[in-house]
């Protein structure tokens, strides 16, 4: 497996390696500028908090000889200027180029020199990947890299946080974005930030978002004039930050090189600007408006008052003005006989020059540009038996200005010449809602149109969403953007699943406790298996199980010898739904009767289940993911918690490897070979850590029970998901050992 991700252009592997310890420097110059000391400190928390070892800064004037030292800078950078004059090293503005750097990693000395100060910081984010700890040592493994990016423009599509994710944000901004070499971000805001000329806007925009959400529903009501489309309440987490947090996460992306641009939602999805002004609404009687009225004027007024407060706190160079999937119904009087086309151009333009003006660039969505792709006055039968149309641009397109960039977001099918379309018209495009299986990109990602592409989450923006759907997109995506060196699926899902336990950390700011120094120790569950090797069930075939001890990072497991024991393998409960299910529905009283760190549970589900997007169920995050049963921790005194065993979130089915290319992976579990080696049968089990809430509380045992009635909805796309939802195929889990952290003794008491 490649150490650095995405994959540099070119590295070679050496065999030194560099220790780090108490005695190694960050060198500085005497006359160094703020970035150096910014990308200094940012390595001395990274060492310090993560891995326990403190590091000092010391300003030289020149470099030291037979010292442990780290330097970091760009060219400008006198001491790396030194350093690379005297080791005839050729790094300038133009070598490696923008955003670019060389890193070389020796015995006594770790240099990352930068083209510019943005590839010195891509550089230490390269570095980042390449400590090891190994016993209670740190290293870097020795390397020689140049490296530079395919694509300037390398995005994310996010909604602005809510207040309780802003430190989640934060993470994943520093750990996340910066960490994979991502340096844009668009941020669909809405009107989650609080505006002091319309506080009418915030409070409409609360009681949208309550009103379908405490009614159960990703959308409202179809209108006959309309078909409702996607409403976003999730964004900011349907509520209100302050202009001072905005200003914040602002600062804190552009310190980490990304480049924040508002997505501010006009002429459609609109929902947040006529919550409370109905009287701009081109279908004015709608249970909640979506699109405004583009010929009056005061739509505008409203409209750039809006805008002006987040350029006053944003301070954007862009702004994404949205512009997508306009279904228009032909009722609005002010609009009723107007040409579509030219009230959709128009609107543009008085857009665009009013931004111009304040010398601020647009992006917007592309699909109504080319007649190919939306249909000229294509005809839409809406679910509810409706018929609306699609307008058509394409008719006053070349009055729309070429500097716009267009998100091309209806690239997956190659035979439109999406790509080829939009670079006719005389429009930069990048790949809009971009995803790794993007068919031909080799060919494509060269036209000179074509600066860079964004991938896209559509629901609200926190951990648990980014960590069950969007790993393998985002991650895929920033190998695309950055790297020339592309993987085959196959190999991307094993990238990304050999990533995951480094995701997870840095999403949830924290180290499980298994990677904390303490003793783990396998529980003894083998008197309560009730499958055998032999059994057969859902296509279950354990021919080929280990014995003994199994381990992946710092887990550790026992496998009991199924051979001696009457093939006995492991515990297995059912669920019963749509057919006979002869296994038991539960398996109760597992005896921990330990004060525990955390516990360790490895398993696999029978059958692939279904962990939809997010999306599904605006309202109800959790049970996209299938929910297949639930752990019972039951403590001394009686106090039992709960952990939910969902599909795709903490479990996969055991046979994971035979298809690996569908591209699922499991975010709070890793996966651990559990078969004999060359055996033919495969055998995948997922260690998921749970860690305990309560220390100082015996747990007592443990209950494994499977679910009962769980139902999923069918499609996200309706008024009611819960109206279309259907059971889960029958199931089964399959516990095969248990490990937990053991309490850490005291010193002086060991």
């Amino acid at each position: 497996m490649w150490p650095i991700f995405p994959l540099p252009q070119e590295i070679q592997k050496t065999k030194d390696y560099f220790k780090l310890d108490e005695n190694t420097l960050i060198a500085l110059p005497k006359d160094a500028l703020e970035q150096d000391l910014f990308l200094a400190r940012f390595f001395v928390a990274e060492i310090s908090d993560r891995y326990g070892f403190p590091l000092k800064i010391e300003y030289l004037q020149k470099l030291p000889l037979n010292n442990s030292i780290i330097l970091i800078g760009a060219i400008d950078n006198s001491l790396v200027r030194a350093y690379c004059e005297q080791n005839s090293l050729k790094v300038t503005s133009q070598n490696p180029g923008p955003e670019g750097y060389f890193l070389e990693v020796k015995k006594s000395i770790v240099v990352i020199a930068g083209s510019d100060n943005q590839g010195t910081f891509y550089g230490m984010q390269s570095l980042r990947q390449l400590i090891k700890k190994e016993d209670n040592h740190l290293q870097i493994e020795g390397v020689r890299i140049r490296d530079w990016p395919y694509k300037p423009f390398r995005g994310l599509r996010l909604y602005l946080p809510g207040q309780e994710n802003i430190p989640f944000f934060k993470r994943f901004v520093r750990n996340f974005m910066a960490l994979y070499k991502f340096n844009k971000l668009f941020l669909e805001v809405n009107a989650g930030m609080r505006l002091d000329k319309h506080p009418e806007l915030n409070v409409g925009w609360i009681e949208f978002a309550k009103d379908l959400k405490y009614s159960r529903r990703n959308y409202p009501r179809e209108q006959k004039q309309r078909e409702t489309n996607s409403t976003h309440y999730d964004a900011v987490d349907g509520g209100v930050i302050e202009k001072e947090e905005v200003a914040d996460l602002v600062q804190y992306a552009n310190k980490h090189c990304i480049e924040v641009i508002p997505e501010i939602p006009s002429l459609s999805h609109s929902y947040y600007l006529l919550a409370r002004h109905r009287e701009l609404a081109e279908v004015q009687n709608a249970e909640w408006p979506d699109t405004y009225c583009p010929s009056n004027p005061r739509t505008y007024e409203l409209l750039f008052d809006v805008f002006d407060e987040y350029i006053e706190v944003m301070k954007p160079k862009m702004i994404h003005i949205g512009h997508d999937e306009w279904l228009v119904g032909g009722e609005c009087p002010r609009c009723k006989g107007k040409d579509t086309s030219e009230l959709f151009t128009q609107d543009v333009i008085k857009i665009y020059n009013y931004l111009k003006k304040k010398e601020i660039k647009v992006a917007m969505w592309g699909d109504h540009l080319v007649d190919s792709i939306r249909g000229k006055g294509k005809k839409i039968v809406s679910p509810g038996g409706y018929t609306y149309y699609c307008p058509s641009s394409s008719k006053y397109v070349e009055r729309i200005p070429k500097d716009i960039l267009v998100l091309n977001w209806f690239w997956r099918k190659p035979e439109n010449e999406s790509d080829a379309k939009v670079e006719k018209l005389g429009f930069k495009q990048i790949y809009g809602n971009f995803k790794p299986d993007i068919e031909n990109y080799s060919l494509r990602s060269t036209r000179s149109s074509i600066i860079g592409g964004t991938s896209s989450s559509w629901a609200a923006t926190n951990e648990f969403n980014f960590g069950k759907d969007l790993v393998y997109d985002f991650l895929g995506c920033a190998n695309l953007l950055w790297s020339k060196h592309w993987s085959e699926r196959k190999k991307l899902y094993q990238i990304v699943q050999y990533l995951i336990p480094e995701v997870r950390k840095n999403f949830k700011g924290k180290i499980p406790s298994s990677e904390d120094r303490d003793p783990l120790v396998p529980v003894k569950i083998s008197s309560y298996f009730n499958m055998t090797t032999d059994q057969e069930i859902f296509g279950v075939n354990f021919e080929g199980l280990k014995a003994g001890r199994v381990k992946v990072r710092n887990k550790v497991f026992e496998l009991f010898n199924a051979s001696k024991d009457k093939n006995r393998c492991a515990i297995i409960v059912g669920n019963k739904e749509n057919e006979k299910n002869p296994l038991p529905g539960k398996i109760k009283g597992i005896k921990i009767n330990e004060d525990v760190s955390s516990l360790i549970f490895l398993h696999a589900c029978a059958r692939p289940a279904q962990n939809r997007m997010a999306y599904s169920i605006i309202f109800n995050f959790p049970d996209t993911a299938d929910l297949l049963g639930h752990y019972e921790i039951v403590y001394e005194d009686g106090l039992v918690e709960i952990i939910p065993i969902r599909y795709g979130i903490n479990i996969l089915e055991w046979s994971i490897k035979k298809d690996p290319n569908q591209g699922n992976y499991c975010y709070e579990a890793d996966p651990v070979d559990c078969s004999i080696p060359k055996k033919a049968n495969s055998i995948t089990f997922f260690a998921y850590e749970w860690t305990n809430p309560r220390f100082g509380k015996k747990i007592k045992e443990v209950h494994l029970i499977n679910s009962k009635g769980f139902k999923a909805p069918t499609s996200p796309f309706t008024y009611m998901p819960s109206s279309v939802e259907s059971s889960i195929s029958n199931n089964a889990i399959i516990l095969l050992a248990i490990s937990f952290v053991k309490k850490r003794i005291p010193l002086e008491e060991s």
